[in-house]
């Protein structure tokens, strides 16, 4: 099924008023990505160029930039999130809980959303079987946590043209990979399942801020408060979503990690906020009649 097969267009003038508990908020979600990466393959991104140009493999270097998210920074977010009572998502590769199962215990222990994020850290298009895959990564990570899982993130954000439908048919109700709106939107699948693609970012995403645009490190706090006081200002005529995407080895280190802090104490200091899992805002979403109406 073709993208402008999949979604209706629908300009934001003409939507209902979305509440929470009869009144306008900003949602903010945070999510947390966790992934294991293959030395001996070629690494999702780099952070040290190899001598000459000459790319080598095994990528000792830039498979252990990441590996020291997973030992230290990830456990930077714990304590970030845990102090401030901030419940995330957490997205994760299948594969993830044979590779770091004390995180993702952790993250249950704390009671966080788990969502897909494909079995390893590859693209949707280069799986040798995208059923088998999302098929395998839900169950595995089903298996461990004894939580449904209900949302996903294709790694990269990417999708092939079935990804949708086979997502569907895995019981799948929201996605991550249309960034496209400040609020939830109806996506159309096969199956006729209601299938969600909610709010999430790539300009609040650490990915894109740090790797790819090479920002200094408080750009995180001064991008999200820009991001924060317009949707904010927003969000009193209709309620709106701000997403936080962050990865272990991107903001979990030393001198990025302050930044979220304050970012995140800048946000809770103002009144009509309220942090929400993906799951919480699915099933707000899907149960309030005046949405559906």
């Amino acid at each position: 099924m073709d993208r402008r097969e999949r979604l209706i267009y629908s300009p934001i003038p003409e939507r209902k008023k979305l509440l929470i508990d009869n009144k306008s908020k900003l949602i903010v979600w945070v999510i947390v990505n966790i992934e294991v990466w293959d030395p001996s393959q070629p690494q999702p991104r780099n952070v040290l160029p190899p001598p000459m140009n000459i790319p080598m493999l095994p990528d000792l270097p830039n498979w252990s930039w990441h590996e020291y998210g997973m030992r230290i920074g990830f456990w930077r977010f714990v304590e970030t999130l845990k102090s401030r009572k901030i419940t995330p998502t957490l997205a994760l590769n299948g594969i993830v809980v044979d590779y770091y199962p004390k995180a993702v215990e952790e993250a249950l222990n704390l009671d966080w959303e788990l969502m897909g994020h494909g079995f390893i850290q590859r693209p949707m298009h280069k799986v040798d079987n995208e059923y088998v895959d999302i098929k395998t990564t839900i169950e595995k990570i089903k298996n461990f946590s004894n939580k449904d899982i209900i949302g996903w993130e294709s790694p990269g954000l990417t999708e092939t043209l079935d990804t949708l439908d086979v997502l569907a048919d895995n019981g799948i109700k929201y996605v991550a990979d249309w960034v496209i709106d400040d609020q939830p939107q109806d996506l159309i699948v096969k199956n006729k399942n209601r299938m969600l693609a909610l709010p999430y970012t790539v300009e609040m995403n650490d990915v894109v801020i740090t790797a790819v645009q090479n920002h200094s490190s408080n750009e995180i706090f001064e991008r999200g408060k820009a991001q924060f006081e317009q949707l904010y200002k927003e969000s009193k005529q209709t309620t709106k979503i701000m997403s936080i995407s962050i990865h272990p080895y991107l903001t979990g280190v030393p001198h990025r990690i302050n930044y979220l802090n304050k970012l995140l104490d800048y946000i809770s200091d103002h009144d009509d906020v309220v942090f929400m899992t993906g799951e919480e805002i699915n099933n707000w979403y899907c149960k309030n009649e005046d949405i559906l109406s």
